[in-house]
C-alpha cells in the first residue's frame, strides 16, 4: 500500500494521522486541491502531526493485481491495519467508502486506533439492508444512498456524468478545476463496490461496537451530498457512540461529498482540528 508521509512542521509532535481516501479514488484528494491549493495533510502536519496518506492496495500509486477484481474492504483494512502497527497509535480519518474499513479496522486493531474521523463515511452491514446482486439495483434510491450493483467479472468505472452527480454537484466544488479531478479517478474493485452497498449482504459488519464507542469519533458530513442525508449519518452517529457534526447545524452550508477539496477546505479542517483538541488530541 503506498503511502505519502508529510512530517510534522513543528518539534511538538501530535498523534499521527492517517488518511483514507474512498472508492475510486486515491490520497491525492488529501495532499492538494485540483485548482493547486494546499491539501489537509499540509494543514495537519503544521499542526504537528505526521501524516500518513495511504492509497488503497491496486489504487493510485499501490501496485495492482489480476486479483484486483477480488480486492476486499478487509483485505484494505488489513493492509491499513499493518502500517497502524508499524507507525503506533493513530487518528484515522476516513472518507466514504473507507468509512466501513476504519470502523473494521478500529474493532480489529483496537489498539493502534486512538480516534477516528469519518468524512461523510459509509456504515457497516449493522446499518445497511442487504439487497439483491442484481443489475435492477437503483442508483436512484436517495433514501438508501443511491445503491449500485457492480458485475463481478471486470473492474467497475464511473463517468463524467456520475462524477458531476455525486461527486462534484456541491456549490463549494471547484468546478474550474473540473476535469483535473475526474482525471484522479481510477476503477474500482466490484467487490470492494457491492460491499459498499450490501449487495449480497457481502458489507463488512461490527461484532464489538464497544470498542468503537471507547473512543472518540466523529462523523461530519455537508447538505448538499445526494448519498450521505442528515438521517442516515446521524444514524451512523448514534450506533457508534458518535459526534455527529451536520455542518449546516454549526452555520456552514453548502458542502458536497469531496469536502477535502472544496472551497471552504481549511474551515472544515479547522472545525476538524478544534474537535481533535478538545480531546487531548
Amino acid at each position: 500500500m503506498y503511502t505519502d508521509v508529510v512530517a510534522a512542521a513543528s518539534d511538538a509532535r501530535k498523534l499521527p494521522i492517517v488518511m483514507l481516501h474512498g472508492g475510486f479514488h486515491n490520497g491525492t484528494a488529501f495532499l492538494a486541491t485540483p485548482d493547486g491549493r494546499e491539501g489537509w495533510a499540509t494543514f495537519y502536519a503544521r499542526r504537528g502531526h505526521d501524516v500518513y496518506v495511504v492509497d488503497w492496495p491496486g489504487h493510485g500509486r499501490s501496485p495492482s493485481t489480476p486479483a484486483f477484481l477480488q480486492l476486499s474492504m478487509m483485505d484494505v483494512g488489513r493492509s491499513l491495519g499493518a502500517l497502524l502497527q508499524e507507525i503506533g497509535p493513530a487518528i484515522v480519518f476516513a472518507h466514504s467508502a473507507g468509512g466501513p474499513i476504519a470502523w473494521w479496522v478500529a474493532e480489529n486493531y483496537r489498539a493502534f486506533v486512538v480516534a477516528v474521523v469519518g468524512i461523510a463515511p459509509g456504515a457497516p452491514a449493522n446499518l445497511i439492508p442487504a439487497l439483491p446482486a442484481c443489475a435492477g439495483t437503483s442508483s436512484d434510491d436517495d433514501t438508501g444512498g443511491h445503491p449500485v450493483y457492480a458485475p463481478i467479472d471486470r473492474p467497475a468505472f464511473v463517468d463524467r456524468a456520475f462524477i458531476r452527480q455525486f461527486w462534484a454537484n456541491s456549490p463549494r466544488f471547484p468546478q474550474e478545476a473540473f476535469e483535473a479531478y475526474a482525471r484522479s479517478i481510477g476503477p474500482e474493485s466490484p467487490r470492494i463496490l457491492n460491499e459498499r452497498f450490501n449487495i449480497g449482504g457481502s458489507a463488512l459488519r461490527l461484532t464489538h461496537v464497544e470498542r468503537l464507542k471507547s473512543i472518540p469519533v466523529l462523523v461530519i458530513t455537508g447538505d448538499r451530498d445526494p448519498r450521505h442525508p442528515k438521517e442516515l449519518d446521524g444514524a451512523l452517529a448514534e450506533f457508534l457512540g458518535a459526534d455527529f457534526c451536520w455542518l449546516p447545524d454549526v452555520g456552514i452550508k453548502g458542502n458536497g461529498h469531496m469536502m477535502m477539496i472544496e472551497d471552504n477546505h481549511e474551515q472544515l479542517a479547522e472545525c476538524i482540528s478544534v474537535w481533535l483538541a478538545e480531546r487531548g488530541l
